[in-house]
């Protein structure tokens, strides 16, 4: 709703590099390169959450205390923007006043994640994204299909001069490989594909991986299904600018990006529409709920057990987690019903952080010995000073000043490091050493050495 509208209008259909770099580098890489690993040493720290992980990996009570933190406060609007969008939808499809809309999804959400918990997120989960596949070939096929196929839609778009000053006004900049503005397009590329290292709800499926099998069978299954979904999404933003006739703009001419999703779809007829309505309920819901339990357990298991309240029982834990979920949603909702900007904006504003924060101290502390305390406090500084910094200062995009942020502190943390005091080698080399643990595999995965 947001990120294909905003950048597909924007960039036209090289807006689609987006959701390939989301497949090969959100998903794929992560998994080859975080996945196994963040298995083997998080079982080995008997770590549950991103916080957890920090605390016990670089020793520092401290540093866990402010992951966590960081985790709930910048979940908020990322959570705020999906509420946003989805009820921008509703809000098109059926007339609803946007309020309603909004306190109607947080019911939901609130109710289903309550009562559900993980499990029945992880159920619906699988039945929604079942949902997606199938409405975004529908969608994306009906838009082009609407325009005369894709050969015709494409030559329509080449024909549109681009408001981007680089390009001098030119006609084909949104038909071309790399769009209107290749270097903007690159930092949402960063931001949203290698941004997905650092967040906690999207690292945490690496946690529960039961097999080598597993391994192998989501790389995959993941991998094709972002190809899918996201690419799908972006292409299909990329035609946005054969619907500007239906795209809203304010008194001073500046497009209304959230409206630009719900305009393309709403020529499209109420079958059509039905359709998108539960692609993107099915996808904001799944979003939704992991994000609503990623925030409030990380702030009751790290934040509140032993340090607010010493002796936390499985009850009363149980309690303050289903309070801290209801609290979580109804920030988010007072942010969602007068949000301080566009859907992306929000979103790049939550993923600069927590990417920046997060990204560089996980990767570095799962391959490297040498990364120690001042290079995650450096992370840390990095990340969330550089978002709320041009949050108000306004000198760049949050979604570029998002890929600044990580890729700042992927370069600060590990100077940091060799800056300040080394953690106990005995503890590093007793961490690292899970991964030295011998193992038996059969054949078919290993070959004897010939002599």
């Amino acid at each position: 709703m947001g990120y294909a509208g905003q950048f597909g209008f924007r960039y036209g259909i090289a807006s689609t590099w987006i959701g390939l770099g989301n497949a090969l580098i959100g998903s794929l890489l992560a998994w080859v390169i975080l996945g196994r690993r963040t298995r083997v040493m998080s079982k080995h720290l008997e770590s549950a959450t991103m916080p957890d992980f920090f605390g016990k990996r670089y020793d520092s009570r401290a540093l866990k205390l402010v992951a966590s933190a960081i985790v709930f406060v910048f979940l908020v609007p990322y959570t705020a923007s999906i509420y946003n969008g989805l009820s921008r939808l509703f809000e098109m499809a059926f007339g609803i006043p946007y309020l309603y809309c909004v306190i109607g999804m947080a019911l939901l959400t609130a109710v289903y994640v309550v009562l559900g918990g993980l499990m029945a997120t992880a159920i619906t989960d699988f039945i929604q994204g079942i949902i997606m596949l199938v409405g975004i070939v529908l969608i994306v096929g009906a838009v082009l299909q609407s325009n005369g196929g894709f050969m015709q839609a494409l030559a329509a778009l080449s024909a549109i001069p681009s408001e981007a000053p680089a390009t001098l006004g030119q006609q084909g900049a949104y038909a071309s490989f790399f769009g209107a503005d290749p270097q903007s397009l690159l930092g949402v590329v960063i931001l949203t594909s290698l941004g997905t290292w650092g967040l906690p709800q999207m690292v945490h499926k690496f946690y529960t991986i039961k097999s080598e099998k597993a391994v192998y069978t989501g790389t995959i299954v993941s991998s094709l299904f972002a190809l899918l979904i996201s690419g799908g999404c972006y292409f299909l933003g990329g035609f946005s600018r054969l619907y500007s006739d239906s795209v809203l703009r304010d008194a001073a001419g500046n497009v209304a990006y959230d409206s630009i999703i719900p305009g393309m779809l709403a020529s499209l007829g109420d079958v059509l529409i039905a359709i998108t309505l539960m692609l993107v309920l099915s996808a904001s819901m799944s979003t939704l709920a992991s994000l609503v339990l990623s925030s409030s357990s990380t702030l009751c298991l790290d934040f509140l057990r032993g340090n607010l309240i010493k002796n936390m029982s499985e009850k009363a834990q149980l309690l303050w987690l289903r309070g801290l979920v209801l609290v979580f949603i109804l920030i988010s909702v007072l942010l969602a019903l007068d949000p301080p900007t566009f859907i992306a904006q929000l979103m790049g504003i939550s993923w600069g952080a927590l990417a920046g924060a997060f990204l560089a101290p996980f990767l570095y502390g799962l391959y490297w010995k040498g990364m120690n305390r001042l290079g995650v406090w450096a992370s840390f500084l990095t990340g969330v000073g550089i978002t709320l910094g041009n949050l108000f200062l306004g000198i760049s995009s949050p979604i570029n000043a998002g890929a600044v942020a990580m890729l700042a502190s992927l370069i600060l943390a590990p100077i940091a490091s060799l800056l300040g005091k080394k953690l106990d080698s005995a503890l590093v080399e007793n961490i690292f050493s899970c991964y030295d643990e011998k193992v038996l595999v059969s054949r078919k995965y290993h070959l004897r050495r010939e002599e």
